[in-house]
């Protein structure tokens, strides 16, 4: 069995992907979408973007979730589980991307299989 890592990316709400198409330059893709769809492309076993209620990401204030608006700094994280091998190379391929993301790699010490 292979030994699985998770990968959390943290970023605010208003992160956006560079413009890669020229309908892009008009509204660039959330990082966020951008991000989870090439994990689908590479084959990462398991995406998650988690919904954050209340939080606030390093030198910001606490933000909290609200149906009427929410402000573009609130947090989000995007959760990945695959091998360490997949989720480094998930990350360098977009160095150029996560320059204001904040990136925890965990090692998984238990993995089960029901």
């Amino acid at each position: 069995m292979q030994d699985l890592a998770a990968l959390r990316l943290y970023f605010p709400l208003s992160a956006k992907a560079r413009a890669t198409r020229f309908w892009h330059r008009f509204a660039a893709p959330s990082l966020a979408h951008h991000l989870l769809s090439y994990a689908r492309r590479l084959g990462v076993r398991q995406a998650i973007l988690h919904h954050v209620d209340a939080g606030y990401l390093q030198g910001e204030r606490i933000s909290h979730h609200s149906l009427e608006g929410g402000s573009m700094r609130h947090p989000q994280c995007l959760e990945l589980i695959d091998t360490e091998q997949k989720l480094r190379k998930f990350l360098k391929d977009h160095e150029h991307e996560l320059h204001k993301v904040h990136a925890v790699l965990f090692r998984c010490e238990l993995s089960l299989k029901m």
